[in-house]
């Protein structure tokens, strides 16, 4: 990923786009779910290489009173398999973990923050 020898381009770039796209689209993947006008979306890919492994940020945001939580997670989520498909050819082993919310205001529960660990 960091030299950028893909035939489809930049992953991380390509992984954020899909991530926005789907975030746009969650009402259709989630039941019960319904569309909402985003006002803000945003994915970053960072190539962690300490670590070895692409930390996924995704943030999301929308005018009334519902939460958005869910196109964050479908937004990081579709960036993660975006990410696998495009580098399987390098590493078949690579591995989706840790999706979760880190923090959320608004919406009727309020605000939350995840505890760290």
């Amino acid at each position: 990923i960091r030299d950028q020898g893909f035939a489809k381009g930049d992953p991380l770039a390509v992984a954020e786009l899909a991530g926005v796209q789907a975030a746009k689209r969650t009402w259709e993947l989630i039941p019960l779910a319904h569309p909402l006008a985003l006002t803000h979306i945003e994915v970053t890919c960072t190539l962690n290489l300490t670590k070895r492994r692409v930390d996924i940020t995704a943030s999301a945001r929308c005018r009334g009173e519902t939460g958005v939580e869910m196109e964050a997670l479908t937004a990081a989520a579709a960036a993660a398999l975006t990410l696998i498909d495009m580098c399987k050819a390098a590493d078949r082993a690579m591995t989706v973990t840790d999706l979760h919310i880190v923090e959320k205001s608004g919406g009727r529960s309020g605000t939350y923050r995840r505890p760290a660990r």
